[in-house]
């Protein structure tokens, strides 16, 4: 089967769970922003959880089917239409040969995720269909769709229509919103009272907010201990000796603008980290938009593991919820 890209939206790719392995080569995890999301429209349609599917951000695509469809879209909170007519998310829904799907005006949260039963067939690069569009890898000819693309789709397993995800296991966007973060990894260059005034302070996030990172404002200046820079690290404070970046690391150049390192992010660098966000807290950035006012918790190790437990636990009942 073929979709054919009508109208591709604002920055849409290929997107599944990504291609674990490769970060010590420089090559990023990449995946769904909302991993959780994806998981979901993939159940819904009867698809394996990593199956790839068409993350959107901001603007949905429009498409055209040429054979019946199953699909499902989940994520942000965006007005859904098959043949002009609205229809809900979270749900599969049944897309007949020569119908189109549109998406009317975002409201809330900021990427959706659209799952065809039979998954988008694009050649694997690495052992994932994931686009990295930086490193023109993966996905659709290694970038984002563009309208008169065929996007081929694989043979569909078992499908039902109708099926939909309980409101109570959906993550909804919140505004605004919280981020744990475990310190650690260079927070001792910060002086004490400057460190505490980060968790302290509300930030909002910058137009700068991509799948390489999300840039943050507002809050106030880093303060640093005085220190003899070692060598290669330079005279900014900010800067270290290159040292390796952890998905979901907080880099602060200049102690100005926290940056959270997001799937698409560069492995390695020369910004001194003042902690992690948490596993069990990323997929909620795929979904802020610019100007969502944000506030950092501090946890520590014990806190982090339990929502990831938590995480996890989330994730079992929306697959029973779906078997």
């Amino acid at each position: 089967m073929v979709v054919s890209v009508i109208n591709p939206g604002l920055a849409t790719t290929v997107q599944d769970l990504g291609r674990p392995g490769y970060f010590h080569l420089g090559i990023p995890v990449g995946g769904a922003l909302d991993r959780m999301a994806l998981r979901a429209a993939n159940l819904l349609v009867g698809n394996d959880e990593g199956a790839a599917c068409l993350e959107a951000v901001f603007m949905g695509p429009e498409l055209e089917f040429r054979d019946d469809a199953t699909i499902a879209v989940t994520g942000a909170e965006m007005p859904i239409r098959i043949d002009g007519v609205e229809q809900p998310s979270w749900t599969a829904l049944k897309v007949r040969a020569g119908g189109r799907l549109s998406f009317g005006f975002l409201k809330k949260g900021a990427r959706i995720y659209v799952a065809i039963a039979g998954g988008i067939d694009v050649p694997e690069a690495l052992g994932s269909r994931s686009t990295y569009v930086i490193g023109a890898l993966g996905g659709f000819k290694g970038r984002a769709i563009a309208k008169g693309d065929e996007l081929p789709v694989g043979q569909p397993g078992l499908t039902k229509e109708g099926r939909t995800l309980p409101e109570g296991l959906r993550r909804p966007s919140a505004a605004p919103a919280e981020l744990r973060v475990l310190p650690g990894l260079y927070a001792h260059r910060l002086q004490e009272e400057s460190l505490a005034g980060f968790f302290e302070d509300q930030w909002k996030v910058a137009s700068e907010a991509d799948r390489m990172g999300y840039r943050f404002k507002g809050g106030r200046p880093l303060r640093f201990v005085d220190r003899e820079p070692p060598f290669g690290a330079g005279s900014d404070p900010s800067n270290i000796v290159d040292s390796c970046y952890p998905y979901g690391s907080i880099q602060v150049p200049s102690g100005s603008e926290p940056i959270i390192l997001h799937r698409d992010a560069v492995s390695g660098g020369g910004y001194f980290m003042l902690g992690t966000v948490i596993s069990a807290d990323m997929d909620l950035i795929g979904q802020m938009q610019p100007n969502t006012p944000t506030t950092f918790v501090k946890v520590d190790m014990a806190e982090a593991l339990r929502a990831r437990a938590d995480r996890a636990e989330l994730l079992n009942r929306m697959r029973e919820a779906l078997a």
